[in-house]
């Protein structure tokens, strides 16, 4: 293990790219004392605003304002990719170029050809590179896994999960780059896809999915006046635009154990913000998580005293994955947020560079995001073709994936 510095950079500035520069700020307040020292060294950002007050706000040694600038950078070690799904792959291809280690957002890319290359440039990679689904950070999530780990529920009958979110309701919201790509880009790629991640984390491999349906709810937009940062509200003109992706989907999965999941995303679920959720049965038992709940989850149980059957709410503490050593106050009931997601997911990549002893569990794959995006393109061909069953394409090394759907089909009514 390196005792030298290690050197980090986001690009991105907007609301999830402060989620990474916080996050490198604090990881060195997590856990063991393995990691070398860490230098915040840049945030990137065309916007020169956004960039500097990230910059300052997190501690970083200054704002730059394109991507190419830490590129071109030799002192600059890891580097979170934090921008619009269309420029991952050019970002991803040159910083791996350059010798450096990514962590990209999810989805991993703004079509399944350029995830492809993305894959193939990191089975070729003498770096790390990583996804970011930070909910797989969530102490609650992990416990449950552990339950369905451990066969506590027992065989696994049913899984249901949802991703709803209102940032899409207002009709007055500027059309910006969320509402731009084919099908499978909108409310699949940027919320769907944690949903999808989580379920196989808990479950395994889906491998078909069937009964795929997608709409739109709201066709045209209004073209922005000016920069617009994460969901946030911004000008608009009198101008519209078409609105090119899904409000909202459902589909049902097969996976690889033959378990059957049912699933819904939607971002125009009025008065529902961030609301990730699942419920997950056994034979024997059923946990369930809420993320406007995060610092619990439901769990049952096979009880031998069938007076004290049923289910209970379980708080999560230091017993849990991740609370331990990763909460300045460990005590159970005291909350978990998503902020601490994301220090543990950029500890997790440090550590994977660092070879940090003992190291958190690594972060997805490029071609593990891959393999989410195959199932996203798997909804959406079962949307065109009345709900039929399509078999997920492989993504393993050497294996072909089907082309990305046509642009932009008429969605179903």
């Amino acid at each position: 293990m390196s005792r030298r510095r290690l050197s980090v950079a986001v690009i991105g500035a907007g609301m999830a790219g402060r989620s990474h520069a916080a996050g490198y700020r604090q990881v060195n307040t997590v856990f063991g004392e393995g990691l070398p020292p860490i230098r915040l060294a840049a945030v990137a950002d065309a916007n020169e605003t956004l960039a500097r007050d990230a910059a300052r706000r997190y501690g970083f040694e200054k704002a730059v304002f394109s991507w190419e600038e830490i590129v071109e950078d030799p002192t600059i070690d890891a580097v979170s990719i934090v921008v619009g799904n269309a420029l991952h792959r050019p970002i991803a291809e040159a910083l791996i170029a350059a010798g450096k280690h990514v962590l990209c957002e999810k989805p991993l890319a703004g079509s399944m050809e350029d995830g492809r290359a993305m894959v193939a440039v990191e089975e070729d990679a003498d770096v790390v590179t990583a996804v970011g689904y930070t909910y797989r950070r969530s102490p609650a999530i992990a416990a449950i896994r552990d339950h369905v780990r451990n066969g506590e529920l027992g065989d696994l009958s049913l899984f249901h999960g949802r991703y709803w979110c209102d940032y899409a309701c207002d009709p007055r919201s500027p059309l910006t780059w969320r509402f731009r790509g084919g099908l499978g880009s909108g409310a699949l790629g940027d919320i769907g896809a944690h949903v999808i991640d989580a379920a196989e984390y808990l479950c395994g491999p889906i491998v078909a999915v069937s009964g795929g349906a997608v709409s739109i709810q709201i066709p045209k937009r209004p073209l922005p006046l000016g920069a617009v940062v994460g969901h946030g509200a911004a000008p608009v003109s009198d101008e519209v635009g078409e609105v090119e992706n899904e409000d909202t989907a459902m589909f049902t999965a097969r996976f690889e154990s033959g378990l059957t999941g049912s699933f819904s995303v939607s971002r125009t679920v009025f008065g529902v913000p961030n609301g990730l959720g699942f419920d997950v049965y056994g034979l024997d038992g059923r946990a369930a998580f809420d993320f406007h709940r995060p610092a619990e989850y439901l769990f049952d149980d096979a009880q031998p005293e069938a007076r004290t059957r049923g289910v209970r709410q379980v708080i999560v503490g230091p017993q849990m994955p991740y609370f331990h050593g990763g909460y300045p106050m460990e005590a159970p009931g005291v909350g978990i947020g998503n902020q601490e997601a994301f220090i543990y997911q950029c500890r997790a990549f440090l550590d994977q560079i660092a070879g940090t002893p003992d190291p958190l569990p690594a972060n997805a794959s490029f071609a593990d995001a891959l393999h989410t995006m195959a199932i996203i393109q798997a909804v959406v061909r079962s949307s065109q073709s009345d709900g039929g069953t399509v078999e997920v394409a492989s993504v393993s090394s050497g294996m072909p994936v089907e082309a990305d759907a046509p642009a932009n089909p008429a969605p179903p009514a």
